[in-house]
């Protein structure tokens, strides 16, 4: 069982955009001195929800402040970039991190982004499978061309080649049974969201499975993202996170703007963070421990990823983080040795 934590780089309200992609810098590294396996970075365009445009990029300087830790993105949106220029970015990081790096990878949703990067909402509804096979052609390096719908293109080198045989590690934000379908049939591991419970979870996992069986690939290590905050009483640690997070998620969550003007509803803010702490680890550090150790084994998650940054503070953040490692982890591990 693999931990990490999962960065979004949030805005909370009164914080400007330098304080908090810097405490998302110093968390990801004290992430690593608290004993975590992974660091995952997310990626958000022109919304509060996170202010890191390309979770690549800030990838790359975290792996040059760190040593150990494992760094991926959670997730780089395929439907807005090319995809061999998204793998050159990531061999050229799995090369320069001595194999340190993993890709995570999504669809995104129908947002105005792919009208400002000029992809298209075709892209978006109908080239997720080819973009998918289009990148895994280019980190495995060497000669490639490509004859699709959305991408053409004469044969070239790509360079560099990975340092991770035949590519490195690659995950899919399955939200949708097309994508896990697709998952499967590429034999790629999923990543599943923290707006589901642990039950929801099993039972994509278990339908991945049978997916993954029919093209003739076997199981996969998903990772699975939860909340965890740690304080000295269960009330203490919901107190903080039901205080903070609504006031995140109201006008993050409203940064999701339709490209094409297709109604959509939001979460409550307020509805959504009671969700988030009635289903998560938001405890005293044995609440957390139990939790964690339910939400590994009910949804069969073989790396769990924690979004820490819940309570809004630089340095609630780095406390949280700190005894996560100090006094949940190790019971965790434990538990699921």
């Amino acid at each position: 069982m693999r931990i990490g934590a999962f960065l979004l780089a949030a805005q909370f309200p009164g914080r400007d955009h330098t304080s908090v992609l810097e405490s998302a810098l110093a968390a990801a590294v004290a992430a690593e001195t608290a004993g975590f396996d992974d660091v995952w970075l997310a990626e958000h365009h022109f919304m509060s929800y996170g202010v890191c445009p390309s979770a690549v990029t800030m990838a790359g300087f975290v792996l040059g402040r760190t040593r150990r830790i494992g760094v991926g993105t959670a997730t780089s949106v395929l439907s807005t970039q090319h995809p061999v220029a998204l793998a050159e970015q990531a061999n050229l990081l799995d090369q320069l991190s001595g194999g340190r790096f993993r890709l995570g990878v999504g669809r995104g949703g129908p947002w105005v982004d792919l009208e400002v990067f000029g992809t298209g909402l075709e892209r978006y509804e109908r080239g997720f499978p080819e973009s998918m096979e289009v990148l895994l052609a280019a980190l495995r390096g060497g000669r490639m061309r490509a004859d699709g719908a959305t991408f053409g293109f004469r044969e070239v080198e790509i360079v560099p080649g990975p340092r991770t045989r035949p590519h490195l590690p690659v995950v899919v934000a399955a939200t949708s049974e097309p994508t896990l379908e697709l998952a499967a049939r590429l034999g790629l591991p999923m990543l599943l969201g923290m707006d589901r419970v642990p039950a929801e979870h099993a039972a994509r996992i278990a339908a991945y499975d049978r997916a993954a069986a029919a093209a003739g690939n076997g199981p996969a290590g998903h990772v699975v993202a939860a909340l965890a905050h740690v304080a000295d009483s269960r009330g203490r640690a919901r107190e903080a996170v039901l205080e903070a997070l609504p006031r995140w998620l109201g006008p993050g969550l409203a940064g999701y703007v339709p490209v094409d003007g297709r109604p959509r509803v939001p979460k409550d803010p307020r509805e959504y963070a009671r969700f988030l702490c009635d289903t998560h680890a938001v405890d005293t550090p044995e609440g957390c421990v139990e939790r964690l150790v339910e939400q590994a084994r009910t949804s069969g998650a073989a790396e769990l990823i924690l979004m820490v940054e819940a309570a809004g503070e630089h340095t609630a953040t780095l406390d949280n983080i700190a005894r996560l490692g100090a006094e949940v982890l190790p019971g965790v591990r434990a538990a699921l040795a």
